[in-house]
């Protein structure tokens, strides 16, 4: 019997020649109290340490798992990554006409107040429309929001998601306008332009009141 000390957990053991786990790495000989630690050893080489491309959150990921990244990012789960994506889409936008056409009304309308689209830094969620300086932000809530079109399922999903970021707007101090444009089946100026007063009228309201 020999004495050896395991190079992944520092225990000492002993072990006949014939069943000391040798294991050859390169030019030097590493030795291991059993296959676990063996298996642990190979696992940490093959590691790196990598912040969360979201939340910065230290995380431990094998290199594979960041070559495989065409980001170069990682994530701690799946909710950060969706996070991160919906943050930082470069094509192939969801937002309806309505959206894009309220949103040039409000650039020219308020060139100097900082207006964020589709922002999720306020509450963790997208919100349509948020205005920091106001803590106001508005939802323009389609069809999808009040009927089953997708499944009741996927309905059901919605109106629950709607009423998380309802109750974080609450927590966070920011108004939540909800504008309920179901009615607009395609995208009309004349229909958008009733929406676009709505919203209007309470910006000016709350900047009024500032």
């Amino acid at each position: 019997m020999k004495a050896f000390i395991c190079n992944f957990c520092g225990k000492e053991f002993t072990r006949t020649d014939s069943d000391s786990h040798k294991f050859k790495t390169g030019q030097r000989e590493n030795i291991y109290c059993s296959h676990k630690c063996f298996s642990k050893k190979r696992s940490k080489e093959g590691s790196v340490e990598i912040n969360c491309g979201f939340c910065n959150k230290l995380l431990i990921k094998q290199k594979n798992e960041v070559k495989k990244s065409k980001s170069g990012k990682v994530f701690c789960n799946r909710s950060c990554m969706g996070k991160y994506h919906n943050a930082n889409k470069k094509h192939g936008s969801k937002r309806s006409k309505l959206e894009l056409y309220i949103q040039n009304q409000l650039t020219n309308q308020y060139p100097n107040l900082e207006i964020l689209y589709n922002d999720i830094s306020a509450i963790g969620s997208e919100l349509d429309i948020y205005i920091p300086s106001l803590c106001l932000a508005f939802e323009l809530n389609g069809i999808f929001h009040y009927e089953p079109i997708f499944g009741e399922d996927k309905l059901s999903k919605t109106q629950t998601n709607d009423q998380r970021k309802f109750q974080a707007c609450i927590e966070n101090n920011i108004a939540l306008c909800i504008i309920d444009t179901s009615h607009q089946k395609y995208f009309k100026q004349k229909s958008s332009d009733k929406f676009l007063e709505i919203i209007l009228s309470i910006i000016n309201e709350k900047l009024s009141s500032v």
